[in-house]
């Protein structure tokens, strides 16, 4: 060992010099970032708790249905015709989250991440409840059996509690219950193993893995570092007004500054870093740092914000510029896409038609020479009322077309796929190719024109049918 380079520090904020884990336990300062945080986790838990009862104009807030491939969310439901609508979703999904972080740092992962809010606000107040820590914070000196067994089981409880409410997104609540109170588990053998794949999970992130899911598992962190400018909301530490650090009451005589030394901000990070070494990936923007320091200036009589919401150019006493180029290229791009989606939804009709091309040859010659050709029209129906549609030829005046059905039917959001035949003399032919238009109506009188190619003989003649 004495041939290896040893560290100045730790290289993780949870691990040990010698490699072994480092447990960390915070204590909790409740201050008034930490009350405003409390106020959004109990709102996000709310919503992620009754979103799947919400119905709105008759159909579920979400509804994320892979079985029938049908995603319903705030009561607009988007079917695999709308993968461009989907596709300009996630983008702007991205790029919101671009924009947040350039402008606002991390203030997802300290805010609204499902990781952060359960944690600091379900496991480990249930922790704190169960090991006699409450209000206290730290490690227990020694923790009774049963208390250990009691937060355990407390939190299998939760922990199987989520993992049904996230199977309710995606099999609907009311089915769920149904499931849940009059079936039993092997009857239903896949979601009950989903539950249970869940649950585990959720116990060794929430029990074990905890903080390093974070600092380990979560790319954010390091996403961050292109993300993030000099200009961008994070928590800092002001060196210039802290340092040199120390303690006394003749600090001011002894040139000191107004940082005691006392070691809040660490002990009650729920990474376990220290703020005052600079700008960390391990930082998720909790603020209990600021909170803990808060409360310590306010004992000593010093103004607050020693650490505090800032940015790098601020600690550095630089301009700080809102505007630049990557926020306005953000902005510019949440625009676009707003834009574009709203255009695609405006030009939604009440159904979809897709010509595809039938199976086997391309064409046939009819005993009277007339050239065929077999397509599959598949319809969607976009509503939640059952529809009819029939098929009629545009052009060319020539083209005529039969199908099975006089009338092609299908369900409310269902999508039918109906042969139909395309037949038209051989002199209205090109060299091997003619576009025709075809026309869908439903009973309401909605039509669209659709077009398609039609193929031909060129100057090989394929073989008449028997």
């Amino acid at each position: 060992m004495s041939t290896l380079l040893q560290p100045e520090q730790r290289v993780l904020s949870t691990l040990e010099a010698d490699g072994s884990r480092r447990w960390l336990t915070p204590k909790l300062s409740k201050g008034r970032f930490w009350q405003w945080r409390r106020v959004v986790a109990y709102l996000l838990i709310a919503i992620y708790a009754l979103a799947p009862f919400v119905t709105i104009n008759g159909r579920p807030a979400i509804l994320l249905d892979l079985i029938s491939r049908q995603f319903t969310i705030l009561g607009v439901t988007f079917l695999p015709t709308d993968s461009v609508l989907l596709s300009l979703l996630l983008v702007l999904v991205a790029v919101t989250i671009f924009a947040a972080t350039a402008l606002a740092g991390r203030v997802w992962c300290g805010w609204a991440c499902p990781q952060t809010v359960y944690m600091e606000f379900v496991f480990r107040p249930l922790e704190r409840l169960f090991t006699g820590r409450t209000g206290k914070g730290g490690p227990p000196a020694a923790v009774a059996a049963w208390r250990t067994i009691a937060f355990y089981a407390s939190s299998l409880i939760v922990c199987w509690h989520l993992a049904n409410m996230f199977l309710a997104y995606f099999v609907g609540a009311h089915r769920l219950h149904a499931w849940i109170w009059s079936a039993a588990p092997w009857e239903h053998p896949g979601p009950f193993a989903v539950v249970l794949f869940l649950t585990a999970l959720m116990m060794f992130d929430f029990c074990y893995w905890r903080e390093q899911l974070c600092i380990i598992g979560c790319p954010y962190g390091r996403f961050q570092s292109v993300m993030l400018d000099r200009n961008s909301a994070i928590i800092g530490y002001d060196e210039a007004r802290g340092e040199p650090r120390g303690k006394g009451r003749e600090r001011e005589a002894a040139g000191l500054g107004d940082c005691i030394d006392c070691n809040q901000c660490v002990v009650v990070c729920p990474t376990g870093i220290d703020i005052r070494a600079g700008l960390q990936m391990e930082c998720i923007g909790c603020a209990q740092c600021i909170d803990a320091c808060d409360a310590v200036m306010d004992k000593i009589n010093r103004p607050r914000g020693l650490v505090r919401y800032s940015s790098q150019a601020a600690m550095a006493k630089e301009p700080v510029r809102l505007l630049r180029p990557r926020v306005v290229l953000y902005t510019g791009l949440m625009a676009l896409l707003l834009v574009a989606m709203g255009v695609v939804i405006v030009s939604q009709r009440a159904f979809d038609v897709v010509p595809l091309r039938g199976l086997g040859l391309p064409f046939t010659l009819t005993a009277t020479g007339d050239v065929e050709n077999v397509i599959r029209l598949r319809i969607v129906n976009r509503t939640d009322a059952p529809a009819t549609y029939s098929l009629a030829g545009v052009s060319p005046a020539t083209l005529r077309i039969t199908s099975v059905q006089a009338n092609i039917s299908a369900g409310p959001r269902e999508t039918v796929m109906e042969p139909v035949h395309l037949v038209i003399p051989q002199a209205d032919f090109g060299p091997g190719v003619l576009d025709v238009v075809l026309r869908v109506t439903n009973q309401t009188a909605d039509s669209r024109d659709i077009p398609f190619r039609m193929l031909g003989p060129t100057s090989l003649k394929p073989r008449l049918p028997q």
